[in-house]
């Protein structure tokens, strides 16, 4: 595992949060946790859902193995470039055509007036979607060569953009702040998009792309069982890995029929919690993945568990250590991000506890995210669309449990049980043996001994010198 490659991925993520952080912080002092701030969160939910799937996903855990894999790489890359464009920018033409029944799909609960209010945002953003994609293509080149720190970086432009945006409209009405972010998102995709040409450019990816358009007619032929391969895993592995941001779109979706402000606070909760799943699993995982790739494309199981092993155990202190200091600073921590402005007291209290909600399901997810990198690189995207399946049956079953009882809360805590289900599943599929060369008893232990010193730690911290 090369300790360097996980440092520049979560450096790069931690100062993209820090930005999306004072991002949240500026939109919920500007618009607060209201209407306006609701149709936000719809118009930049559904380009949002693919980002994840592309950046985060199934993208770059299908085009990985399939790119080491095939012979003509740069004929392979060129044809994937062409093929998903076209589809991206057809479908970002048909979400321009038919916003009004999409924004509806989206969140029912809203009534006529403030889907009509909606449509316009929710047809410019989605133009942020072919871009993201530019920009998740390239990065899984440069992550070939195991170069991570470019698209780490890169969604600081992004929230650059968006703060820049609120900056300049702050004084205007709330309609126009909230059109100023749309472009924002375009123009924050541009800017990773310039990026990551001239980092690609550097490593001399440009060329590859060059040389596979010069071929494209003469040697198609040649990467036809390649594209075929990468294509069976695509299809799984979107769904494998769409799961979470498909239940944040049910999320939506329900919590659009709760309370005014419902749907901010699962946003606001939510932006909290993806902070330490994206600065320890995420970045752990896309950093382990194209080494644990290479080795077991050359069968080297001894040397990808070491790699698992080392992984797993950083992994399980970190997520763990949040979860802690999550739980018990919740409210403190919404006090001290976003409890400004029109953000009140109330608004603090109601974030607070969807926040821990969904903390309870931080180490599953997180350690869902790393074995699954297993599954991917043996091309068993088959596998993992199953667990997603039966992950997203558990989530429904808790929905329908929960969600009247406790609201925007049930709907937090019914996502944590999935990934509770999801960890289960996947770390059956690794395997018990190669489960029990990872998990050993000595570490156990200590583990737990550990964990549970630094838990009294953190309760002492709480009761002896906060009072917020």
């Amino acid at each position: 595992m090369k300790i360097k490659s996980i440092f520049s991925n979560s450096g790069g993520i931690f100062l993209s949060r820090i930005f999306g952080f004072a991002r949240d912080l500026l939109m919920a002092s500007v618009l607060g946790a209201n209407v306006y701030s609701d149709i936000f969160a719809v118009a930049f939910k559904l380009p949002n859902l693919f980002r994840r799937i592309f950046a985060e996903g199934a993208f770059t855990q299908s085009f990985m193995p399939s790119f080491i894999a095939a012979k003509y790489k740069t004929i392979f890359s060129a044809k994937v470039l062409i093929l998903f464009m076209g589809i991206l920018i057809a479908m970002s033409i048909l979400v321009g055509l038919f916003a009004g029944p999409i924004t509806k799909l989206i969140a029912p609960g809203f009534n006529s007036e403030t889907i009509s209010m909606s449509i316009k945002y929710v047809s410019i953003q989605f133009w942020y979607l072919p871009l993201i994609f530019l920009v998740t293509f390239l990065g899984s080149l440069l992550q070939y060569k195991e170069h991570f720190a470019t698209t780490a970086f890169a969604t600081v432009l992004l929230n650059i953009a968006l703060i820049g945006a609120m900056l300049i409209y702050k004084g205007e009405s709330k309609e126009h702040i909230l059109l100023a972010l749309s472009w924002g998102v375009i123009v924050g995709g541009i800017l990773q998009v310039a990026l990551h040409i001239f980092m690609a450019n550097r490593f001399g990816l440009i060329k590859i792309l060059r040389a596979g358009f010069s071929n494209l007619d003469a040697k198609a032929i040649k990467v036809k069982k390649d594209l075929n391969r990468f294509y069976k895993s695509f299809l799984p592995a979107i769904w494998g890995n769409s799961t979470a941001q498909f239940m944040s779109f049910l999320d939506t979706w329900v919590a659009s029929f709760l309370t005014a402000g419902s749907i901010s606070y699962l946003y606001y909760a939510n932006r909290i919690f993806q902070l330490p799943l994206a600065l320890f699993a995420i970045a752990l995982s896309v950093a382990i993945f194209p080494s644990i790739t290479k080795k077991i494309k050359a069968k080297d199981e001894k040397g990808s568990i070491a790699e698992f092993r080392k992984g797993f155990w950083i992994l399980l202190y970190l997520l763990t250590a949040a979860t802690i200091i999550g739980v018990t600073f919740s409210n403190e921590m919404v006090w001290l991000l976003f409890e400004r402005g029109e953000f009140t007291r109330s608004n603090t209290i109601e974030v607070g506890h969807v926040l821990q909600m969904y903390l309870v399901g931080l180490i599953p997810y997180g350690l869902s995210k790393l074995f699954n990198t297993w599954l991917y690189a043996n091309h068993l995207q088959g596998k993992a669309a199953k667990i997603a399946t039966i992950s997203l049956v558990v989530y429904a079953i808790f929905v329908a449990i929960l969600v009247k009882p406790l609201g925007a809360m049930g709907l937090a805590l019914a996502g944590s049980m999935a990934g509770v289900s999801s960890f289960i599943l996947v770390a059956k599929e690794f395997g018990i043996n190669r489960l029990n060369e990872i998990i050993v008893k000595i570490r156990t232990i200590r583990f737990i001994r550990n964990i549970s010193i630094f838990t009294v730690f953190i309760l002492i911290i709480k009761f002896s010198f906060l009072h917020i």
